[in-house]
């Protein structure tokens, strides 16, 4: 793993670690689309936007040259878009709900936003992920801290997984916790020593995503996250890798390219 004082080590480490993390996936509703079809077409606007023409079923995307030029709408983009913001919006107010950070500083630790609430392509799998650190990782403190947040209006409920002694030496954290509108999502806090061979790695590789991102590849992403059935499991770095360094901007190529680098762990891949 890129960027990681012990690659092998690492890798092999995090690759339990995933295994175990359980996703809770929630369909939001898309607000102003049509929720049958989503169609997405070629244009360029204002910024150079460049866009492929598709239609978007939720649970399937394939390319479609017969959709009639009065079915490919700018709309159907602009609502894609919003309601990417708008769940973004959403976990962000659900993170001052919480008090996440507030509630680990207070035991002297230090938490640090991850995934793809950092990166800006959250969709619609409504969670919210966070590294934190510390000089020393004591299960009685970290408790403290989590007692505190699961006290929060809207958690329902939460659990945890003592990897100290393994090579992963971190505590996992995983919460449900329902937002202003009564959405549960979930929120996954992994508490690891300050001097851990993960500490940082993860933001680097969000950060790295962040910056690489143009209009077409950031639509690009959220279209086939949108698309992705609820049912299925998909890991966000392999949207990212698909299309950012695969060229990736179908479903059917998505397809595809998910078979030809099967994911077996966690994926090394720094942008």
């Amino acid at each position: 793993m890129a960027g990681l004082k012990n690659g092998a080590a690492a890798t092999a480490a995090t690759q339990s670690l995933t295994e175990r993390k359980r996703w809770a996936r929630h369909t939001s509703v898309m607000p102003s689309v049509n929720k049958e079809k989503l169609i997405l077409f070629r244009r360029k606007d204002k910024g150079g936007l460049a866009v492929m023409r598709n239609i978007l079923t939720f649970g399937t995307m394939k390319t479609d040259e017969t959709t009639s030029k009065q079915d490919s709408t700018p709309d159907n983009i602009d609502a894609l878009l919003a309601l990417a913001e708008a769940n973004q919006r959403a976990a962000r107010r659900l993170i001052e709900q919480l008090d996440v950070e507030g509630a680990f500083r207070r035991i002297g630790a230090e938490a640090h936003l991850v995934g793809s609430l950092r990166t800006g392509l959250l969709m619609t799998h409504l969670d919210v992920d966070f590294h934190i650190y510390s000089p020393s990782v004591s299960v009685r403190d970290s408790f403290a801290a989590v007692a505190e947040i699961a006290a929060r209006p809207g958690v329902s409920n939460a659990w945890f997984t003592n990897s100290l002694d393994t090579d992963e030496q971190c505590l996992e954290w995983h919460l449900h916790a329902a937002d202003h509108e009564g959405r549960t999502w979930q929120v996954d806090l992994i508490h690891m020593p300050s001097d851990s061979p993960f500490a940082g790695f993860f933001e680097r590789v969000a950060d790295r995503i962040a910056a690489r991102l143009t209009p077409e590849t950031r639509l690009a992403v959220l279209a086939m996250k949108a698309a992705t059935p609820g049912d299925t499991k998909i890991a966000g770095v392999e949207y990212y890798r698909a299309v950012l360094d695969g060229g990736v901007r179908t479903w059917d190529d998505f397809m595809a390219w998910r078979r030809a680098h099967p994911l077996d762990g966690v994926d090394t891949w720094m942008p």
